[in-house]
């Protein structure tokens, strides 16, 4: 997609709770370090006169490198800007904690990128930058620059740390995981009744664009309001090049609004009959493609919301159909569905831990916490 090209398509930046990214989730509740807030904030009341205070405009360090109060106020204003309204000072304050926090997070992973001399090349992040000013002519890149108050610099900044990230977590995490036949052979005797399919199903693919997508490094991925002549003319652009041979994947990874697929070529997976049949347009369509054929743009309504306002475009790509029925452990599908399984949860686990391990290593000072609470107990 675009938008999300711009920023956050170059790699997930920040946070260490689960998935990696600068944005903050707030499904997520915030670290629970009560025994380090009440030792921080007697520390705080007690000692703080004989310290050296930073420079104001410093609001943490992460073993001495700084982090300068305007790049949280530039992340901040970005979330603001996408707000319905403007929040009360609390509020707002809550907003650039949970924002330092995951920029504290992304300096601590950085810097550990660079130790083991894992940093992305000027070589990477440029081939990185021809790949996302593909999808645009000069003046529309130049233009979505602007929009997200980014300078070029600014956007190689952040390639070049998505990329890094990218590379440490290869290295440190995937490199070591190893998923054994055995393992695969015990979860599916395991989870045979998930194989036995009682319904048909579609493995299908997506790209789904809204004309303006949420705005990336933001602390809140709040989306705006669907644009619909912008989400037609991207949509029925994308369609074009996929019926002059461009590979539906790398345009899904490029352009799709979908964050849970996009990054995975558009992948859905496998969806049941019963789920497709939610959008009739959509299963009628998909109904009468052939296998590695695609739909014309169809119209995306939010079906939980009030008179189902449309949220954008979307063209699927049918890989797939399958029948219903038991399917067997020696189908390559379901070991490559098993071993994808088996990754995913040993990853999530090694990066748990990882990143908790960076995290106790590193000498992180939170000037403004400190504030914070300094600022409450007058």
């Amino acid at each position: 997609m675009r938008v999300g090209e711009l920023s956050c398509s170059v790699g997930s930046c920040c946070g260490f709770r689960g998935e990696i990214r600068l944005q903050v989730d707030w499904f997520v509740p915030a670290r629970a370090r009560l025994s380090v807030f009440i030792l921080s904030f007697a520390t705080l009341l007690v000692v703080s006169g004989c310290q050296r205070a930073p420079s104001a405009d410093v609001v943490a360090t992460v073993n001495g490198k700084e982090i300068m109060r305007a790049d949280l106020e530039k992340i901040y204003k970005a979330n603001l800007d996408q707000s319905q309204q403007e929040p009360s000072p609390e509020q707002a304050n809550i907003v650039r904690l949970k924002t330092l926090d995951s920029m504290i997070d992304d300096e601590i992973l950085q810097q550990r990128a660079a130790k083991l001399n894992l940093a992305a090349s000027d070589e990477d992040v440029n081939s990185k930058l021809t790949e996302i000013k593909a999808g645009f002519t000069q003046e529309e890149f130049e233009a979505q620059l602007k929009q997200r108050g980014l300078t070029l610099d600014d956007l190689k900044r952040q390639i070049r740390r998505g990329l890094t990230q990218t590379k440490l977590i290869n290295k440190e995490i995937e490199s070591k995981i190893n998923i054994t036949d055995a393992e695969i052979s015990d979860y599916y005797n395991t989870h045979k009744a998930e194989f036995n399919l009682i319904e048909p199903q579609y493995h299908l693919a997506q790209i789904i664009v809204t004309g303006n997508p949420p705005q990336q490094g933001s602390a809140q991925p709040t989306r705006r309001p669907p644009n619909e002549a912008e989400a037609k003319k991207e949509i029925q652009s994308i369609r074009s090049r996929i019926d002059t041979g461009e590979d539906f994947g790398a345009l899904a990874a490029q352009f799709s609004e979908n964050s849970q697929f996009a990054s995975n070529g558009g992948d859905m997976g496998f969806v049941p009959d019963s789920q497709l049949k939610t959008s009739q347009d959509v299963y009628g369509a998909v109904n009468a493609l052939k296998p590695n054929q695609a739909t014309q743009p169809l119209p995306v309504f939010d079906a939980n919301g009030p008179g189902h306002k449309l949220m954008g475009y979307a063209i699927y790509k049918l890989f797939s159909r399958e029948a219903a029925g038991q399917r067997e452990l020696k189908d390559p599908r379901v070991q490559q569905s098993i071993r994808q399984e088996l990754r995913g949860r040993k990853t999530q686990l090694l990066q748990t831990a990882y990143f908790e391990m960076l995290h106790n290593d590193a000498k992180v000072k939170n000037y403004f916490a400190e504030q914070v609470i300094k600022q409450g107990a007058q």
